[in-house]
């Protein structure tokens, strides 16, 4: 369960230093600090259930969605999620893993993200699409369509058997909305691959 420093003083009002209970807490292993003011006391929970809590508004994209959705072969082992208007990168290390956080535009940070309730926890993921869109966002410039297949099969190794499933009016949707050269091209990209 998350706690935040003002729900457990509010549980503890009769405990006379509510801090020194606190640090004895999470030396005894009774919670675990997530950052300043927020804590998890459960220490058996999968760590992408914390990411939204953590900083928000955020939701679960880039790396770690595409590895969830196995559009990447790769297990990523650090939670990255999206969020908008930070103007700078956000980064939390707690005994669940690294959290990374960065800004994508604002217009596209509501569309097509899913809020999944699991274990009594609620946390917001990109869907596939939105994903890379995401991830592709954060690239330098592509120059063609040539460039971009190749991040996508050689370097991001995206697996071609998913690609074929992603709903590309899904992707030229959110392409009107991110305002990006890459995600233009693959917009593009999915069109010519499918005939259109």
């Amino acid at each position: 369960m998350i706690l935040t420093n003002k729900m457990i003083k509010n549980e503890l009002k009769s405990i006379s230093n509510i801090n020194n209970k606190i640090s004895r807490e999470i030396k005894n292993g009774n919670l675990i600090k997530l950052k300043n003011g927020l804590y998890e006391t459960d220490s058996t929970i999968p760590g992408y259930l914390l990411a939204t809590t953590i900083y928000g508004p955020s939701y679960l994209s880039f790396d770690f969605a595409l590895s969830y959705y196995g559009l990447i072969p790769e297990r990523v082992v650090n939670y990255t999620s999206a969020t908008y208007d930070k103007k700078k990168k956000k980064v939390y290390k707690n005994n669940f893993g690294l959290y990374l956080y960065r800004d994508i535009p604002k217009n596209v940070y509501y569309l097509d993200v899913k809020m999944i309730e699991e274990n009594g926890y609620t946390y917001h993921i990109a869907t596939m699409e939105k994903a890379l869109c995401d991830k592709l966002y954060t690239l330098k410039p592509l120059k063609d369509l040539k460039e971009l297949e190749y991040i996508l099969f050689k370097d991001l190794r995206i697996d071609e058997d998913k690609f074929k499933t992603l709903n590309k009016k899904a992707i030229c949707n959110l392409a009107q909305n991110y305002h990006s050269t890459n995600v233009n091209l693959l917009a593009k990209y999915i069109k010519e691959v499918n005939n259109e």
